[in-house]
């Protein structure tokens, strides 16, 4: 009966949530929204999967596609994941997450991503030589704390509030965004897994700063006065998903093969379904791989009008745990990860990303 609860449960929140698929896809809504970097997955290892673990996620790696999944965190982990977005770019995103345990009152979250573009030169409308005016270093930075908490073995549940800031040095926006999320965990070894978080919903973003004012010579005199050019406010990127998983166990569990498909509902881009697949032999290696399709996926980038995303939709990566210390009693063991991912594009050379996980 309790199982039973929780399933409407689920399917209530989904309706709740309805209203926001009906809005996904509008083609007169397409590329309005700003704050792009929110749809950018800077953890290594769900990347390398095309972020399909809406459903199966865990830890910090979690937080960008369902923070429920941070409620199965049973100590303290800290991750360090770098990406160089775009091979043939100075583009670079660096992120570093906290989590820890709280015991019964659940699990707390902190994470600070930062995506760096180099050095552009500037130019101006009275000076448009580029070598006359110096650099400027526009700048991208998102900072995160989450929550989540196991209300049972089987229902796990979250949120996340992110402070957004972007700018250069003289333009710069900052807004709120909130993500919350639920996982449903069922089946004799829990295999069997279903996922619904809601991304990025938050009020509008518009710039503000001196970039925007202009000084300007006033007609028929000889006096100057500074103009205020008002910036447009922009929407966030929300989205709400859909996913579900299920892991295969052979050999008393030595090895597992993990089946996952996510829906993603966009507000202001077209829909996607993701697909994927991940092995593990026991908790030391393991290999994933996904594929993400939208509309267009396969046109032309520099000729296509559908064409949105410039990702070719495939996506592979790997992670090698060291247990550095076994677990002994009630205490927890250490444990080191390394992983890798790369994700195909169609120009530029894709995106490499590594990440370094320490759990204790």
């Amino acid at each position: 009966m309790n199982r039973i609860h929780k399933i409407i449960g689920l399917v209530m929140l989904l309706a709740i949530l309805m209203p926001k698929i009906s809005m996904a896809g509008n083609d007169d809504r397409r590329g309005t929204a700003g704050a792009g970097e929110l749809l950018i997955n800077p953890w290594t290892r769900s990347a390398g999967w095309s972020s399909v673990n809406t459903a199966n996620g865990s830890g910090l790696d979690a937080l960008f596609t369902n923070v429920a999944g941070l409620g199965h965190t049973t100590g303290t982990d800290v991750a360090f994941d770098y990406s160089h977005y775009l091979n043939n770019s100075d583009i670079n995103i660096v992120t570093f997450g906290l989590a820890q345990s709280l015991g019964n009152y659940g699990v707390l979250g902190l994470t600070v991503n930062s995506m760096s573009f180099g050095s552009i030169q500037r130019t101006t409308v009275n000076s448009p030589e580029a070598a006359n005016n110096g650099t400027y270093k526009p700048s991208l930075m998102n900072l995160g704390v989450s929550y989540s908490k196991a209300f049972s073995n089987s229902i796990y549940a979250g949120a996340t509030i992110k402070i957004v800031s972007e700018g250069i040095d003289n333009v710069t926006a900052t807004g709120i965004a909130i993500d919350a999320g639920i996982q449903y965990v069922t089946g004799r070894d829990y295999e069997i897994k279903f996922g619904i978080s809601l991304k990025n919903w938050g009020p509008s973003m518009s710039y503000s700063g001196d970039g925007l004012s202009v000084n300007a010579l006033i007609e028929h005199s000889n006096h100057y006065q500074t103009i205020e050019n008002r910036s447009l406010s922009f929407e966030l990127p929300s989205s709400l998903n859909i996913g579900a998983s299920y892991d295969f166990l052979f050999a008393e569990k030595t090895h597992r093969l993990t089946v996952a498909g996510n829906y993603e509902s966009m507000a202001f881009t077209n829909d996607r379904y993701t697909a994927g697949l991940e092995y593990a032999f026991k908790n030391i290696f393991m290999l994933r791989t996904g594929y993400t399709f939208d509309s267009g996926v396969w046109d032309d980038i520099y000729e296509s009008t559908t064409k949105v995303n410039f990702s070719k939709g495939f996506s592979a990566g790997a992670s090698v745990i060291a247990p550095l210390q076994k677990a002994k009693g009630n205490k927890k063991g250490i444990d080191l990860s390394f992983d890798y991912a790369y994700r195909t594009t169609v120009i530029l050379g894709g995106i490499h990303s590594i990440g370094v996980t320490l759990s204790m």
